[in-house]
């Protein structure tokens, strides 16, 4: 007998039409992950690779959310200005948020710069920072200017006295204060005071204060700005006080003049000698009563560290320097070589 053949039973139309809706998903979703792959690679390669910025250049970037970031880089031309790269920081920010937040300040920004390396700077770097050098021997009419007229700073300058700030290069941040900049400036001479002081020699018995230091720091600082000699006038200029002489220093009678506004203009004249003023130190014996200017660490130095010398006088040798002298006959023979030279 012939055996019988068992036939498969037909599928029926809704299992046929669930196997086909699987395929169609299947199909749909590798789709997907081609193009969410495409998508991702194209994304990590605008995000590593360099980006339009041809020459590096400083950006302030404000507070705000990540929209009015991306538009200030678009801007600056850090990132390419069209959706696509708008879109792409959102997505980088937002993935890579457990390297830290996004800071506002002013930020250096290099040619070439990648967004990859754009939010390091955003998250890690330093600001940019300004810098604003008070030179030595300036009077406080003087460094207000300078730090009334140095850029990126806010607010007005606070009342300055006459040598309260140690003049050297200070840096700031975009949209300090001037007052803030000002008290950082009378901090660093209150702690090179109290240093230099701490550490002076005994030959500056004649000296019963710092603030007596920074006077006479400051006539040294007028005087010369050869650093050899700076130890030597403050030799003469001990001596002088120890022996009761007045001492007769050119600069304190121009400070009397010009009331710390300089300069002058024109030479000393004899009637000047003759200015009633505390300042004037050829009428009124011992230190001015403040300083006369705002000397530096070099200056402060040599007050603390005088010379050992006999001498009492100087005058100009008419080659940038001074001579010195222990007697007045040998001093006036100084003064008449000068002279002859002049």
């Amino acid at each position: 007998m012939a055996s019988k053949r068992t036939k498969k039973p037909k599928a029926s139309a809704p299992r046929k039409r669930k196997n086909f809706l699987l395929r169609g998903a299947i199909l749909f979703g590798a789709g997907v992950l081609l193009c969410v792959g495409g998508t991702a690679g194209f994304g990590w390669h605008d995000y590593t690779r360099p980006g339009p910025l041809a020459v590096g250049q400083d950006v302030v970037i404000p507070h705000g959310g990540y929209a009015s970031t991306a538009a200030v880089l678009q801007n600056a031309g850090i990132l390419a200005d069209d959706w696509w790269h708008g879109t792409l920081f959102h997505v980088a920010v937002v993935l890579t948020r457990h390297n830290g937040q996004l800071h506002a300040a002013e930020f250096h920004f290099p040619a070439g710069v990648s967004l990859q390396e754009t939010l390091w700077i955003l998250r890690h770097a330093k600001p940019v920072l300004h810098r604003l050098t008070i030179p030595e021997g300036l009077t406080a009419s003087q460094i207000s200017a300078l730090i009334s007229n140095a850029p990126f700073l806010t607010g007005n300058v606070p009342a300055l006295g006459e040598g309260d700030i140690l003049p050297q290069t200070y840096s700031y941040q975009r949209d300090s204060t001037r007052q803030a900049l000002v008290a950082q400036m009378q901090l660093r001479l209150h702690t090179a005071l109290q240093e230099i002081w701490q550490a002076r020699s005994p030959d500056t018995q004649m000296l019963h204060t710092p603030e007596e230091l920074l006077v006479l720091a400051s006539l040294i600082e007028k005087e010369t700005a050869v650093p050899d000699e700076r130890p030597l006038i403050a030799g003469v200029f001990l001596n002088r006080l120890a022996k009761g002489m007045k001492l007769q220093t050119d600069p304190t009678v121009i400070y009397a003049i010009t009331h710390g506004n300089p300069p002058l203009g024109r030479p000393l004249t004899r009637s000047d000698l003759q200015t009633p003023s505390p300042y004037n130190t050829y009428l009124v014996p011992g230190l001015p009563p403040g300083p006369i200017c705002a000397p530096g660490t070099q200056a402060l130095d040599a007050a603390a560290h005088p010379a050992r010398t006999d001498a009492l006088y100087f005058v100009a040798n008419g080659s940038g320097g001074h001579s010195f002298a222990a007697t007045l006959s040998e001093h006036n023979q100084n003064v008449s070589e000068f002279r002859k030279k002049h």
